[in-house]
């Protein structure tokens, strides 16, 4: 009788303490946490990225124009001078550095000829921080149709950024992460052309 007595018993003790689990709602709050924090912070980087790569994106074009708006300003130019203003276009790309910022400038001449003929007149160029030529003296070049008068001179100067995430910075973070192509480095280019503010041309003897 004894024993027969004790099943019940257990029964309901067990049924008791389910139940007081079920009621207990300690841990839900953490368990909540656990599952929304990492979405949480998902977004949050997410946004932190977005935004960085907006800015960034807005200082490569300021850079373009900024450089020409410096060169067409001057009469006469030396190759110092404009390795120089590229450094302080360069430079205009901070806080981003992960990675470098190519500048090119190029000097244009429309000839004045019965058939116009857009050719270099000079250029230079400041890629992964050396400085060098552009484009050959004399080569053949393009310019906006708004821009092909015969006689007339034109600079150009193009900026470009390879932009890498801040969470693929680090060489081997994508490949760690499980991030798939979309976050590799996001291509950044803008071209600015302006004609020269206070003379015919901006010659430059040395470039």
């Amino acid at each position: 009788m004894v024993r027969h007595g004790l099943r019940p018993r257990l029964k309901k003790s067990r049924c008791a303490s389910a139940l007081a689990m079920l009621r207990d709602r300690r841990g839900v709050a953490a368990l909540e946490f656990a599952l929304v924090a990492p979405l949480l912070l998902s977004m949050y980087f997410v946004t932190m990225e977005v935004a960085q790569a907006i800015e960034t994106n807005k200082k490569v074009g300021r850079v373009s124009s900024m450089i020409a708006d410096l060169v067409t300003q001057q009469q006469t130019i030396t190759k110092a001078e404009l390795e120089a203003i590229m450094s302080i276009g360069e430079s205009t790309i901070q806080p981003y550095d992960r990675s470098k910022p190519s500048i090119a400038i190029t000097a244009i001449e429309i000839t004045d000829e019965t058939t116009p003929q857009v050719k270099v007149a000079w250029s230079r160029k400041l890629v992964n921080g050396a400085y060098s030529v552009a484009s050959a003296k004399g080569s053949i070049t393009t310019v906006p149709t708004a821009l092909n008068v015969k006689g007339s001179f034109a600079l150009r100067v193009e900026t470009g950024l390879a932009y890498a995430p801040v969470i693929t910075w680090a060489a081997d973070s994508k490949v760690s992460l499980g991030l798939s192509a979309a976050f590799d480095a996001i291509s950044m280019q803008a071209t600015y052309y302006l004609r020269p503010r206070m003379s015919q041309s901006v010659p430059c003897a040395d470039c």
